[in-house]
């Protein structure tokens, strides 16, 4: 099995919920979800972020608002819409039921079988 290749995939099953969760904090734009994404070294490139983004908003998650911009041509804001927010609800208390079974699996000691 390839090392890289799950770890990719489990950074990928948690992409939509972090990027929601970074939404969630107020209006924001593409290259700062990006930044902040690489940053938490969820490695994320342009090519999976926008599709992604574009079928939240198809889904009703998320909407978006162009906003001027004085260095350049107009940027788009992402925010969540009231379905969003349920749905980030919903996935954060999944998260954290995730996160203690997986945690309980890990913290017990080998039995040396």
């Amino acid at each position: 099995m390839n090392l890289e290749n799950a770890q990719v995939q489990m950074r990928k099953g948690i992409l939509e919920y972090c990027i929601l969760h970074i939404i969630s904090r107020g209006e924001v734009y593409a290259s700062t979800m990006l930044e902040e994404l690489t940053a938490a070294k969820i490695m994320v490139v342009e090519g999976t972020l926008y599709p992604l983004l574009t079928r939240l908003k198809n889904s009703g998650l998320l909407d978006y608002k162009w906003v001027e911009s004085s260095s350049g041509p107009p940027r788009k804001y992402y925010i969540l819409t009231e379905s969003g927010r349920q749905f980030l609800s919903q996935l954060q208390t999944t998260w954290e039921e995730l996160q203690f079974s997986v945690n309980e699996i890990v913290a017990k000691e080998s039995k040396g079988e």
